[in-house]
């Protein structure tokens, strides 16, 4: 069984210390590095402490450091910090996990750049059930494409930066392709005050932040007399980190070039 040496990016924060807890746990991983700010509380300590069980591998700040025996990092920070990473690593040969959210167009096209020289798997969330669950939205969209409006309801922690989450926008993305349409002509995402009646092209967002919620995720297709609705909860961060770990799987054996999630769970249509 070939061994995964994994770096986790944001180890002291609590996607970090889940994704460190998976690896551990992984017969066929090994974790071989870990990253944080260098402000971070946690750097210099062992990144496995908080489990009571020490691995031996040490928080830096310092990427040469931290990366120095990684083969993959897995990377679910920051867009600005996860750029840095991103041009470390396809420097040197490290493969890259990336459920970061937030990219702007010039972000997405540095990741992309990048691909070339080492292989990323990018995805705005690494959940095998959210995964299958934009392929039934897919068919969804496809069978009601007319009479149907259509909106995406999504709910997460109180901590979360981004609005709406980097899934809630994929699922639009997936949406508007299955109807012909670009997200970014039909999305909707505020109402306030007199607005009219509802644009029967538009997919309206809907954003909910509160509490520890993990996830939730909705897309309501109301037709007259009916409605359907599609949706995803989360109860824990580890359903993400067994999504990095088996894209990282998925990764081992490719030299480079830019994969998602539907790469790994073989979910892409055949190309005719």
């Amino acid at each position: 069984m070939t061994e995964l040496n994994i770096a986790v990016a944001g180890a002291g924060g609590r996607m970090g210390r889940m994704l460190i807890e998976a690896i551990l746990a992984a017969p066929d991983a090994r974790l071989a590095g870990a990253l944080d700010v260098a402000a971070a509380p946690g750097v210099g300590s062992d990144a496995a402490a908080f489990l009571g069980k020490p691995a031996g591998v040490a928080i830096e700040s310092e990427l040469a450091r931290g990366l120095a025996g990684a083969a993959f990092l897995i990377d679910f920070t920051r867009p600005e910090g996860t750029l840095e990473h991103v041009a470390y690593c396809a420097e040197h040969g490290i493969k890259m996990i990336i459920g970061t959210t937030g990219f702007d167009e010039a972000g997405k096209a540095a990741i992309a750049a990048a691909a070339k020289k080492t292989a990323i798997m990018l995805s705005p969330n690494m959940s095998v059930g959210v995964n299958v669950t934009l392929k039934l939205l897919e068919l969804a969209a496809k069978s009601l494409a007319t009479g149907y409006d259509i909106e995406v309801i999504e709910a997460h922690h109180r901590h979360k930066v981004d609005a709406p989450s980097g899934t809630a926008l994929k699922m639009g993305e997936v949406l508007a392709d299955a109807l012909g349409r670009d997200l970014k002509d039909c999305a909707v995402y505020s109402r306030e005050g007199i607005t009219g009646e509802r644009d029967p092209s538009s997919i309206g967002f809907a954003t909910i932040r509160g509490g520890d919620i993990v996830g939730d995720h909705t897309v309501l297709f109301a037709g007259t007399g009916e409605r359907i609705e599609i949706s995803h909860k989360s109860s824990s961060r580890i359903t993400y980190a067994h999504g990095a770990l088996r894209a990282a799987r998925f990764l081992a054996d490719k030299p480079n070039g830019l994969f998602d999630m539907n790469d790994v769970l073989s979910l892409n249509t055949p190309r005719v």
